[in-house]
């Protein structure tokens, strides 16, 4: 299927998750304009990702706009226009105008989700991003391996009625901003870094950059990963609160970590 830079996507339609609609509400997404923008490296499958986030989207009430190109942060039009941005774009390099017209657009609302390397591992050089971001990955230890994920927040609409599950992938360590609200966590072995023996490290978390809601999960390596159901409700709840960000306050969470 050949795209331009920018173009609407007409995909197949999915029905919305039952869990989605419990939880957060697919009701966020209707008539929301969302901006998908995917690229980078090939590894983390951009397209399939896409191919997995954009029909859900669309079949939820969404209008989509899709980008393969960074430099649709620079369309001032497109970037006053929309209510979300879902960022799938791992190792790249960002311009100074095409930072700056991201960053903007969630100081003064827009929301923004993304997952894994897509939104974790984007720009290494960028830390204004990271900031935004509120995490940065530094390592997988042992590459592909299986790990638990624990549910910390069991009241937010996120992770509501969740529980604990089961991936076979990376396992990403992250430096993290202390003052997100951590949704769930996974603990490291020693098996290949004994000195991060029973280190918890956040994988999937809220914060807010602005007045733009920031959403975030280490999960989802590759597009195979998100047939895991949790694995997958998870980054569809984080979407819909996203959705919501000019249109709701967000809540009041911060915590500190270190007092």
């Amino acid at each position: 299927m050949k795209l331009n830079k920018i173009v609407l996507f007409l995909g197949i339609f999915f029905l919305p998750s039952p869990l989605c609609i419990h939880s957060q509400g697919v009701e966020a997404l209707k008539g929301k304009k969302v901006l998908f923008v995917y690229g980078g490296w090939d590894g983390h499958q951009p397209k399939e990702c896409r191919d997995i986030f954009v029909p859900w989207l669309q079949s939820s009430g969404a209008e989509v706009i899709l980008s393969d190109s960074l430099g649709i942060y620079r369309n001032a039009d497109i970037m006053n226009k929309v209510d979300l941005i879902i960022q799938v774009w791992t190792m790249g390099s960002i311009k100074g105008e095409e930072e700056w017209g991201l960053l903007n657009a969630v100081k003064r609302g827009v929301g923004i989700a993304g997952w894994h390397g897509g939104l974790g591992d984007s720009f290494r050089n960028n830390v204004e991003f990271q900031f935004m971001v509120g995490g940065q990955w530094v390592s997988h230890p042992g590459g592909i391996v299986p790990y638990e994920v624990v549910i910390k927040d069991k009241k937010d609409p996120v992770t509501k009625g969740l529980k604990n599950f089961h991936m076979k992938s990376e396992q990403y360590y992250m430096h993290v901003d202390p003052n997100v609200k951590v949704l769930a966590t996974t603990a490291f072995s020693d098996e290949h870094a004994s000195w991060i023996k029973g280190t918890v490290v956040p994988i999937a978390w809220k914060k807010t950059y602005g007045k733009g809601r920031v959403f975030y999960t280490s999960l989802g390596h590759v597009a195979k990963d998100f047939d895991v159901p949790e694995a997958l409700e998870i980054m569809k709840r984080g979407i819909c609160w996203a959705a919501l960000s000019l249109y709701e306050k967000t809540e009041e969470w911060v915590k500190p970590v270190y007092k």
